[in-house]
C-alpha cells in the first residue's frame, strides 16, 4: 500500500488481490486501487454480484485546499451531524462555573469550524461504549479541554484542574 502526500492510501491490484485472498469479506467500496480495469471488466462481464472498484485517482490541489474540501467529509450517521452539539454539551453542565468554561470552549471551536469535530467525538465515544471498547482516561494536551471531558471523551476535568485550553487550542 502507498499514500499519496495527501495521506490518501491506495493500492495496487495485486496488492488487493492478497488482501481479498485473506479477509473475503472485505468491503471493497473502501479500496481505491491504481488500477482497477482488469478487475472491473471480469466482475462486469461474469460476476455482477461483486462491487466495482474504485481507481485512485491523485488530487491535483494543494494540501491545503485537498484539507479543506475535506473537512466537511465525515464519516458518521446524519443524526450526528445534525445534532445541537452546543445544547447536549451545555446540557450535562452541573453549575454555574461549567456552563461559563463550557461557554467559553463553544466560542472557540465556533471560531475554528470545529463544530463538526465535537460532533464526531460524540459519535465516536458512543460507538466505543456499545462496542464495550476501552479507551485512555486522557493523553497529552486533550485533557485541558472542558468540552472533551463533558463528552467523556477522556476523564480529566480540566475546569478542577485549572488547565488552560490553550494549551489544547494553540
Amino acid at each position: 500500500m502507498q499514500v499519496d502526500p495527501y495521506g490518501v492510501s491506495h493500492l495496487s491490484s495485486d496488492e488487493a488481490c492478497e488482501l481479498l485472498y485473506s479477509n473475503p469479506a472485505l468491503d471493497l467500496s473502501l479500496l481505491r486501487i491504481d488500477d482497477p480495469s482488469e478487475y472491473n471488466h471480469h466482475v462486469s462481464n461474469n460476476y455482477a454480484e461483486f462491487e466495482i472498484l474504485q481507481q485512485y485517482i491523485q488530487s491535483t490541489g494543494s494540501i491545503d485546499e485537498f484539507d479543506r474540501l475535506n473537512q466537511n467529509n465525515w464519516f458518521m450517521p446524519d443524526e450526528y451531524k445534525r445534532m445541537d452539539i452546543a445544547k447536549f454539551i451545555l446540557d450535562r453542565c452541573v453549575n454555574e462555573g461549567e456552563l461559563q468554561r463550557a461557554a467559553s470552549e463553544l466560542m472557540l471551536f465556533l471560531e475554528r469550524d470545529l463544530f463538526p469535530l465535537l460532533c464526531y467525538l460524540k459519535y465516536m465515544v458512543d460507538v466505543f461504549r456499545a462496542n464495550n471498547i476501552v479507551w485512555g482516561v486522557g493523553r497529552g494536551s486533550s485533557v485541558a479541554s472542558f468540552l472533551l471531558y463533558k463528552l467523556d471523551v477522556h476523564r480529566v476535568n480540566s475546569l478542577y484542574y485549572g488547565l488552560s485550553i490553550e494549551e489544547f487550542l494553540k
